[in-house]
């Protein structure tokens, strides 16, 4: 097929031999199957921000780290320099997601490259070695659902251990392959530790994934995995071994009121006292 444009730098650099054919194209990114270094790759060619169907960016940039105060400021006033980077960092946080997850044993497309904006990395095949089908394509019998949940949600653990929720986990972004499930899609992971919504996108997550698997195991609709192993892994005591059970029980303790109102009156009457004896 005829090279597309976005992917010639990288034909003249060598690092792709030749584009074979379109894979898929979505909301964030256009997908090309390539030949590179010998072998049957994929490359990922992101879309610019004005064409791209994802919204709510800001839920997910909170807590990335910017280069300096420049950067910082651009992307605050949102010039055209601060957009340019603030797509960088979009851009960027699939690629670092990618290969602190393969390290971290999380089963998603091996990374090989990132130049111009293009994503050179696996392409997930099935057992005939065609590309493989994302989870939304199949059905699954009541034991086939609780085994392909129970491998996910596991996933879900060794990626918050790396320090990361997805933040758009759904049966459209898990590939299933001759081994089972694999992650994709990761523009929009978020740092667990550095990002208030944290929590929220991880109960999300793990609730599209009940939510999916429970039309053929509906006993799964009633889990409740995401809040368990938030609470485990404020705690600390959140490990790729942890053994969930799908049970969470919130804190029955009322909040005293009367307590933290009488403190936030004491902390202001002793600010007004201080300023009153600096007058002075």
């Amino acid at each position: 097929m005829k090279t597309p444009k976005s992917l010639e730098p990288l034909v003249l650099d060598g690092l792709i031999d030749e584009v074979l054919r379109p894979l898929k194209s979505g909301k964030e990114a256009a997908v090309y199957v390539v030949l590179s270094e010998g072998d049957i790759r994929c490359a990922k060619v992101y879309k610019d921000a004005n064409k791209r169907g994802f919204h709510k960016q800001a839920l997910y940039q909170e807590g990335r780290k910017v280069r300096n105060s420049r950067q910082a400021r651009a992307m605050q006033k949102n010039t055209r320099f601060g957009r340019q980077q603030q797509e960088e960092i979009w851009q960027n946080a699939e690629v670092d997601a990618l290969y602190k997850l393969a390290a971290a044993g999380v089963r998603v497309p091996v990374p090989y490259n990132f130049v111009e904006g293009v994503l050179l990395m696996e392409l997930v095949t099935d057992e005939e070695g065609a590309a493989a089908p994302r989870l939304n394509d199949l059905v699954f019998s009541f034991e086939e659902a609780l085994e392909f949940h129970s491998l996910l949600i596991k996933e879900v653990v060794r990626m918050l251990c790396a320090g990361i929720v997805h933040g758009d986990l759904s049966e459209f972004n898990v590939l299933v392959d001759s081994k089972g499930p694999v992650i994709i899609d990761l523009p929009q992971a978020v740092d667990a530790a550095a990002n208030n919504n944290a929590a929220a996108m991880l109960e999300r997550d793990v609730n599209n994934m009940s939510g999916f698997f429970g039309r053929f195991a509906p006993e799964l609709l009633d889990t409740q995995y995401g809040k368990e192993m938030w609470k485990l892994y404020q705690s600390g005591n959140l490990t790729p071994d942890t053994q969930l059970t799908g049970k969470f029980e919130g804190s029955t303790k009322k909040a005293d009121v009367r307590s933290v109102m009488r403190e936030i009156n004491d902390a202001r009457e002793e600010s007004i006292r201080r300023k009153y004896e600096l007058d002075l």
